[in-house]
């Protein structure tokens, strides 16, 4: 969802979303994330720098709602199509995330803290895939 653009003389323009950097910016040259990835709501630390690789693959993800709200309109339609994420292996490797209950063979992932999400996608199947969205998270 696009912010309300505000006028130029009544306030400041708005700061850039948090992939607007670039993934080239966001990405060393091994391919793991140079900074760490925030909940974009709530600031809490999803992942520490370097705990993740770059990935690109299309994965539609719900609009962004607090944990039971995505996990039930997980089914229906509305969602985005995201393309850039972070990739991780391990999910001992977060610092925070929490899971949604199953919609099909699918776990969303929310932010642990304030339910935020989903921010991210989890396929039973593969058991050691985690993406995270980088459109859908912060990054310091």
């Amino acid at each position: 969802m696009e912010p309300a653009a505000a006028s130029p003389a009544t306030s400041p323009p708005p700061p850039p979303p948090a992939a607007a950097p670039g993934s080239a910016e966001l990405v060393c040259a091994q391919g793991r994330n140079l900074k760490a990835v925030l909940c974009q709501r709530c600031g809490s630390r999803v992942l520490l720098p370097g705990a993740a690789t770059f990935a690109q693959r299309e994965l539609l993800l719900p609009t962004m709602r607090k944990k039971a709200a995505a996990a039930a309109a997980a089914g229906g339609s509305g969602g985005d199509v995201v393309r850039e994420h972070w990739l991780v292996r391990d999910m001992f490797s977060f610092e925070n995330v929490g899971f949604t209950r199953d919609v099909g063979n699918v776990k969303f992932l929310v932010c642990a803290d304030c339910e935020a999400g989903p921010i991210g996608w989890h396929c039973l199947d593969d058991k050691d895939s985690f993406y995270v969205a980088l459109e859908r998270v912060a990054h310091e």
